[in-house]
């Protein structure tokens, strides 16, 4: 199934929301609302085989828990990132098996082609 994990908050998440021209096939899930659980991370993890590679690295809250980035773990990772929305990096989008994870514009690049294919 082909999801938008997304902040509806975040003005950056929707200027690639609009820039991309999703169509319906996307489930649009803002991770504010409807928080991440096991499951939808546990696809996303199948695909990058990395519980870091889907952090929030820049998260305020990891300045406010006061933890240090370097000590933690893969398992630290998906606990925090189970725990609040803004630990998962966005946007996250899951097309046609592939994966394309924050905001660089090498990825909403690509993220654009893999959406414009038909």
């Amino acid at each position: 199934m082909n999801k938008l994990f997304y902040l509806s908050s975040c003005s950056t998440c929707k200027k690639i929301i609009k820039q991309w021209s999703l169509n319906q096939s996307i489930s649009l899930i803002d991770i504010k609302k409807n928080s991440i659980d096991e499951k939808a991370l546990k696809e996303l993890f199948e695909i990058t085989n990395s519980y870091e590679v889907l952090f929030n690295k820049r998260a305020q809250l990891l300045k406010k828990l006061n933890l240090n980035f370097s000590e933690l773990k893969e398992k630290d990772f998906k606990k925090l990132i189970l725990t609040h929305y803004s630990f998962l990096k966005r946007p996250v989008l899951l097309l046609n098996s592939k994966i394309y994870i924050g905001n660089s514009k090498k990825n909403v690049g690509e993220a654009e082609i893999e959406l414009n294919k038909k």
